[in-house]
Order: structure tokens, then C-alpha cells, then sequence
């Protein structure tokens, strides 16, 4: 018991040595975090295919077949061998091997980072710690996952045709040592700042967990295990084989959306969703600031209620308006033109109107939805800021630019940064119902939500091209909303979402 007692300080000791203006510990876990980087590149195998001469027959795997596998694999291409050899059961287990793969290679790269450049936290390296100790639990997760995925195979396979290679149980030891060791140095800087562990944290506020477990398991059931639903992007889904076991297709759902004009759909997505978040914003502020500076209640409540109405009318009402408003031989427009002597305008064979008309619409109809939450934090701001102004002597226009615009600014910056997250998400019931199946007006108005229910419409059981767009969606807007929030917190650190 003492000998284990007296370990632990003796190991401190050894690790936190000066070493090239770095405790040792830490150039050691560095060391390890690029051992793990180099060996799980695509060059470096993980798994090995044994008995071949009685694995291909029983898996049904022809001549022509067997010259595109290989006799061993990384976890980069191992998706490869479920596609050449149609064992669409274990693509899905591939597939999280993938994803944990670039997790694991993401928070080695940041660990090396910053252990490289010396990149220190608040609260001294316990932000560096906590990157290492993160990559290289996932590491070691990855490791003993690929050791599960070779067993699960070979349970599918009714026989042994996977075997992990030792570089993966070379990389689990590394990295289980490696995390025991930022544990043991981390412990020390924890008491310095008086921080505790999630254990500790747990023990102390034990209710307040148990209170957030119903919202766990409601997160879990209707957010995260659908994102299982991610593998019908790279498969060609049938109802007879079901999710797991339809043919594997890799990137063929994603080459059709490259074909299809990928830029153009994304240039229009984008373009638009840019206008109505920037424009949007903007408008939103101007029109709360405007109704906080009403004074006569009445006409306070009648101006919010009349901006606020046309958020409840339906996308189909708003098309019926439209149509009635723009028609070329009835429309409203053209029937006031042709009584003052002017030539019909032919606005549903001009794409160049649209997009003008697009966001007029959007903006009438969301202006005062979003407008509402302005409203409230101005209405919030403390009035003896503005008293404190008026007696310095400063007019309306300077109490806005100085008092309200400043104080708006966190909400504006946080609502920026959840309306980034779905710029690659149309306004799907304003697009389609205003534009419908006009194929003139397709270049300049067709963006990803309306193309693919196109799709989808004329080829019925095209999921995985609904999930491919999906995905790619979701992944442009996940990018976009960890580059601002970092630019963000950069400049204001506290405004940032994370």
C-alpha cells in the first residue's frame, strides 16, 4: 500500500521536468499524439484479411471482385472492402469507425498545436490537459473499436477473415498510458486553480444531474440516434435488404449532387440565406427600435400586432397573393400597367424578378417574428442609462448609437451565429410555393431544399440522395458556425456560443 502510495508522487516528479521549456509529460503525450497521427494515415493498416482462399467463396466474392480488394486495410478505406465485396451489414460499423477516426485525428492535430505554440488557457494548461487526455480517449476508443469491428465481422462471416493488426493494440497501450499521464499532471493544476473533476462535480450536484437525465434520453432518442440515419448517404436503400444490408454505393449519391450543378444550388442557397439573415437582422432592429421609441400604448400595441400578423399566414395564401398579384393576364400589376397604357409584364418567364421578389416576401412575412426578441432587450435595457444620456446632454439618435445599439449587440451576434448554422437550409415553403415547378425560373431560384424534393418526387426511394444533401447541409453549416464563433471569440470572447 505505501509503495503504491509513494508511486504516484515519484511519477509527478518524472513528469513534470523541464524538458526544452516543456515538462516532460507533456513533450511525451506530444510525441505520442503524432505517433498517432502518422499511424493512423491511410498508408498504415489496421486490419488484416486472413483465410482468404475460404473467406471469398463463402462471401460469395467472384474473380473480377477479388482484383479490386485488398489484403489489408485502414480504417480510411475499409468502406471499400463492404463496397466491392456488397457485405452492406458491417458498412455501418465502418462508418463510426470513420467518424471517430477523424475525431481522434482532430484533437491530436490540437494537442500538438498547442503544445507546439505554447498556447495556454485562463486557467493555466488545463484547457492543453483536456485536449490531450480528449484525443487520447478517443484514441483509445478507436483502437478497441477496431478490435470490435474485426470480432463483429467475423461473426457475420461465420468465420475468421478480420484480424486486427498490432499496430492497434501497440496505439491502445500508447494511448491509455499517455492518458493516465495528463490525468496524474493534470491533477496538480487542477489544485492550483481549485478546479475538481466531473466525478466530483457529479457527487457535489448529484440532484441536478439526476434532473438532467430526462432531457438526456429526449436529446438522445430525437437528435442523436437518428443521425444514425446518416449511413443511407452512402448506401442504395431498399426496403427488402433494410438499412444495414442495402448495397454500399460510397460517394455515388454525392457524385450525382456534383453532377446536378452542385456550385449552382449552393451560390443560390447561400446568396439568398445571406440576404434574408443580413438584411433580416438589420430590418428587425430598425422596426423594434422604432416601436420601443412609441410612446402611446395604443398605437405601441396596433403597430406590434399589424408587423406581427403576417408571420401566421399560410405559404399557400401567400402564393394565391402571388400569383393574383403578378399573373401575367389577370395579375394585379399587369392590369394597373395595361390601364395607364403600358406593356404587360411577363414577370413568370423573367428569372431576374425573382430574386428581388423572393426576399421582399420573406422579409414581410418574418420581419416582426424576429423583430419580437429585439423588442424584449430593448425593453430590458435598464432606463437610468438613458436618463444618465439625457442629462449629458445627448439627443435620440446618440442614446441609440451609444446605449441601445451596444447593449443589442450580444443577442444580435448570438441569433447570427444559430442563423449560420442553417445557411444551407432553404425557405422551402417559400421557394416552392412562390416558384413551383417553373423550370424558366430554376437557375436563378432552385436552391437545395426544392431540387431535391424534386428528386425525391420523381424517384421515389431516392433516400440516399435526400440524406447525401442532408449531410453535405449539414456539414457546410456546422464549418461555417465554428468559423465565426471562433472569429467571434476572438474579438469578444463573451458573446460566443461555445
Amino acid at each position: 500500500m505505501e509503495k503504491g502510495v509513494k508511486f504516484l508522487p515519484k511519477c509527478n516528479a518524472i513528469l513534470d521536468k523541464d524538458m526544452a521549456g516543456r515538462k516532460t509529460g507533456v513533450l511525451i503525450t506530444a510525441i505520442v499524439s503524432l505517433v498517432n497521427i502518422i499511424l493512423s494515415l491511410p498508408f498504415v493498416a489496421w486490419i488484416n484479411v486472413v483465410n482468404i482462399s475460404t473467406l471469398f467463396p463463402k462471401l460469395g466474392i467472384t474473380k473480377d471482385m477479388a482484383t479490386k480488394l485488398f489484403t489489408s486495410y485502414s480504417v480510411f478505406n475499409l468502406l471499400s472492402f463492404v463496397q466491392e465485396s456488397n457485405q452492406g451489414s458491417i458498412g455501418l460499423y465502418a462508418m463510426i469507425l470513420l467518424i471517430i477516426l477523424a475525431a481522434a485525428l482532430y484533437f491530436n492535430v490540437a494537442y500538438l498545436v498547442k503544445v507546439i505554440f505554447k498556447l495556454k488557457g485562463s486557467k493555466g494548461n488545463l484547457s492543453l490537459y483536456a485536449t490531450g487526455r480528449t484525443a487520447m480517449l478517443f484514441q483509445a476508443i478507436l483502437a478497441v473499436a477496431t478490435i470490435g469491428y474485426a470480432i463483429f465481422s467475423n461473426s457475420k462471416f461465420g468465420m475468421k477473415g478480420f484480424q486486427a493488426s498490432f499496430i492497434v493494440y501497440i496505439l491502445l497501450i500508447l494511448s491509455v498510458l499517455s492518458y493516465l499521464a495528463i490525468k496524474i499532471m493534470e491533477a496538480e493544476e487542477r489544485a492550483i486553480y481549485k478546479e475538481h473533476g466531473i466525478l466530483k462535480e457529479i457527487q457535489k450536484n448529484w440532484v441536478l444531474f439526476i434532473m438532467l437525465i430526462p432531457t438526456f434520453i429526449y436529446f438522445m432518442i430525437n437528435n442523436y440516434l437518428p443521425m444514425i440515419g446518416v449511413y443511407y448517404a452512402f448506401t442504395n436503400f431498399n426496403f427488402r435488404d433494410g438499412l444495414w444490408a442495402s448495397p454500399f454505393t460510397g460517394f455515388k449519391n454525392f457524385e450525382f449532387l456534383i453532377k446536378a450543378d452542385l456550385f449552382r444550388l449552393t451560390r443560390n442557397t447561400i446568396l439568398y440565406n445571406l440576404v434574408f439573415i443580413g438584411v433580416g437582422n438589420i430590418l428587425q432592429i430598425i422596426f423594434a427600435i422604432f416601436v420601443s421609441q412609441v410612446t402611446v400604448k395604443w398605437f405601441k400595441k396596433t403597430t406590434q400586432t399589424l408587423m406581427f400578423m403576417p408571420y401566421f399566414v399560410s405559404f399557400v395564401i401567400l402564393k394565391v397573393l402571388v400569383y393574383n398579384i403578378f399573373e401575367y393576364q389577370y395579375g394585379l400589376i399587369n392590369n394597373i400597367v395595361t390601364s395607364m397604357g403600358g406593356d404587360r409584364i411577363d414577370f413568370y418567364n423573367t428569372p431576374s424578378y425573382w430574386p428581388v421578389l423572393i426576399t421582399l416576401f420573406y422579409l414581410w412575412k418574418n420581419i416582426g417574428y424576429g423583430m419580437v426578441v429585439y423588442l424584449a432587450t430593448i425593453m430590458g435595457i435598464d432606463s437610468e442609462y438613458y436618463e444618465a444620456a439625457r442629462v449629458d446632454g445627448a439627443n435620440i439618435f446618440q442614446q441609440i448609437w451609444y446605449i441601445t445599439l451596444p447593449l443589442v449587440k450580444p443577442t444580435f451576434i448570438i441569433l447570427l451565429l444559430y442563423a449560420l448554422g442553417s445557411i444551407m437550409k432553404g425557405q422551402f415553403e417559400l421557394f416552392y410555393q412562390m416558384i413551383g415547378n417553373n423550370g424558366v425560373l430554376y437557375n436563378i431560384t432552385d436552391i437545395f431544399d426544392t431540387y431535391v424534393y424534386r428528386i425525391t418526387m420523381t424517384q421515389p426511394l431516392s433516400i440516399g440522395l435526400g440524406t447525401a444533401a442532408g449531410l453535405y447541409q449539414s456539414l457546410f453549416g456546422f464549418i461555417i458556425v465554428v468559423l465565426v464563433n471562433f472569429l467571434v471569440k476572438r474579438k469578444n470572447p463573451e458573446y460566443a456560443l461555445f
